[in-house]
C-alpha cells in the first residue's frame, strides 16, 4: 500500500496496473454472451426447437462451479510466464480455439455438437475468470483494489456489449460462423496483455500439495473471527437490488412503457450510467476506503430501489423513468464495484484463486434463489408494495456491516 501514499487520483488511475485490469475485464466479459444471446439468435435463425434452445442455458454451468478446479490453478505453476500468467495464457488460447470451434458447428443438424463446443467456451472462459480474479488481487494493493475492480467491471461490460450488440449487428451482414471468428480475434488484446503484464509477487507462497490447495483455503477462512458474518453479508448485501431487477422489464411494460422506450432509456442510457457509477465508485473508494464505501453505496442502492415504488405511483413518464434509471444504475455500478473489491480484499493471497472463486459462486446464489419468488410477490403486493419490500430487504445486509466494518473503524 505504501507505493500509493501521496498519489493523486489521476496518477493512480493512469497506471499500467489499471490498464491491465481494464483490458482483462474486457477479455473476461466478451465470451459470456457468445453462449447466451448470440447463440440463441443463431439457433433460432437455423430453426432449432425452442426446447433445445432453452436447454442450452445449461452450458453455463462452469461459471457457477468454477471453484471445483480453482485449487488446481492455485497449486500448480506452468513452465512459462509464472503461476498466474501461465494459466491465463493457456485459458485464453484454448478459449479462442473453442470460440472458433463453436462457430464451425451446425446448429440445425448437430445441436448437441453445438452444446459441447459452447460448454468448452464456458469452461475456458470460467477458467480465465478464476486466474484474472487472482491476478488482480495479487497485482493491486488494498488501496488500489476499489478502483481496479471498477475498471475491471467496466471492461467486462464493454466486452459483453461488443459480443452481444456488435455480434448481432454483424450477424445481419455476415454468417454467424464469421461472427464467432471475429469475436475470437477480439480476444487478442487480452493475450497481448497477458504476455506484457508482469507476474504479480506472491509473498505468501503457493500451496505445496493438493490437500493444502483444497482444504487450507477453507480452514484459513473459517478460522477468522467474523467468517460467517462476512458470508452472510456476501449473500445479502445486494439481495434487494437483485430482487427488484428481476421484475423490472414486466414492471415497465405493465405501467405503459413501449419496448422502444425501454430499449433507449433502460438499456442504452442505463448502460452508460452503470459505467459512470463504477468509475465514480472506484474513485470514491480510493478516498473512503472499501468498508465505508460499502455503507455509502449500500444506502444509495436501497434509495434507488425505493425510487421504483415512486415510479409505480407516477406511471408512464419518460423523464421520471430516465431519472430513476440514471440513479439506479449509478448507485448499482458503485455498489457492484465496492462488492467486488471487498471480496477480493478478504482473500488470502496464498489461495486467491480458490477463495475468490468460492465467494463469487456464493454471490450468484441470491440471483437465482431470491429472484425465483419475485413474480409471485409482485402479483400479491402490487408494484409499489413490491419495490418497498425490496428496499426493506436490503436493511439486514447493511446491518451486517456493523459486525466487521463499522463506520468509525480504521479505513480499509
Amino acid at each position: 500500500m505504501a507505493r500509493n501514499q501521496g498519489k493523486s487520483i489521476p496518477r493512480l488511475v493512469f497506471t499500467s496496473r489499471m490498464l491491465v485490469a481494464l483490458l482483462m475485464g474486457f477479455s473476461c466479459g466478451l465470451p459470456l454472451l457468445l453462449t447466451i444471446s448470440v447463440l440463441q439468435a443463431w439457433m433460432k435463425e437455423e430453426g432449432v426447437d425452442l426446447t433445445v434452445i432453452g436447454l442450452m442455458a445449461l452450458v453455463g454451468l462452469p461459471y457457477t462451479i468454477k471453484f471445483l478446479w480453482a485449487p488446481l490453478l492455485d497449486r500448480f505453476t506452468l513452465p512459462l510466464l509464472g503461476r498466474r500468467r501461465g494459466w491465463m495464457l493457456t485459458a485464453q488460447l484454448f478459449l479462442m480455439l473453442a470460440i472458433v470451434g463453436l462457430g464451425l458447428t451446425d446448429p440445425a443438424n448437430h445441436p448437441w455438437m453445438v452444446a459441447f463446443a459452447a460448454f468448452m467456451v464456458t469452461f475456458f472462459s470460467a477458467s480465465q475468470d478464476i486466474v484474472v480474479d487472482a491476478y488482480r488481487r495479487e497485482d493491486l494493493s488494498d488501496e488500489e483494489l476499489g478502483l481496479g475492480s471498477s475498471l475491471y467491471i467496466n471492461g467486462y461490460r464493454v466486452g459483453m456489449l461488443l459480443a452481444s450488440g456488435g455480434g448481432l449487428i454483424l450477424a445481419d451482414h455476415v454468417p454467424f460462423s464469421i461472427v464467432y471468428m471475429v469475436m475470437a480475434g477480439c480476444l487478442i488484446p487480452g493475450v497481448v496483455t497477458t504476455l506484457i503484464a508482469p507476474e504479480p509477487a506472491s509473498p505468501a507462497g503457493a500451496p505445496k500439495t493438493m490437500r493444502e490447495a483444497v482444504l487450507d483455503p477453507l480452514t484459513e477462512y473459517f478460522s477468522r473471527r467474523d467468517a460467517l458474518w462476512i458470508l452472510a453479508f456476501v449473500l445479502f448485501y445486494k439481495i434487494g437490488d437483485t430482487m427488484a431487477a428481476a421484475m423490472t422489464i414486466p414492471f415497465y411494460l405493465d405501467i405503459g412503457f413501449s419496448k422502444t422506450e425501454i430499449g433507449a432509456v433502460v438499456k442504452l442510457f442505463g448502460f452508460w450510467a452503470t459505467i459512470a457509477g463504477s468509475l465514480i465508485g472506484g474513485v470514491m473508494m480510493f478516498r473512503l476506503g472499501i468498508h465505508r464505501a460499502l455503507w455509502v453505496f449500500g444506502v444509495l442502492q436501497a434509495a434507488s430501489t425505493a425510487c421504483f415504488a415512486v415510479l409505480a405511483r407516477i406511471g408512464h413518464s419518460v423523464p421520471a423513468l430516465s431519472g430513476v434509471i440514471g440513479f439506479e444504475n449509478l448507485s448499482g455500478g458503485m455498489g457492484t464495484a465496492a462488492y467486488a473489491a471487498f471480496m477480493a480484499s478478504i482473500t488470502n493471497r496464498k489461495f486467491t484463486a480458490t477463495q475468490y472463486a468460492l465467494l463469487t459462486s456464493l454471490m450468484g446464489v441470491p440471483r437465482v434463489m431470491a429472484s425465483a419468488p419475485t413474480g409471485f410477490l409482485a402479483k400479491i403486493m402490487g408494484w409499489e408494495g413490491f419495490f418497498i419490500a425490496c428496499t426493506l430487504i436490503a436493511i439486514p445486509g447493511m446491518l451486517l456491516l456493523l459486525k466487521f466494518a463499522p463506520w468509525h473503524a480504521r479505513k480499509n
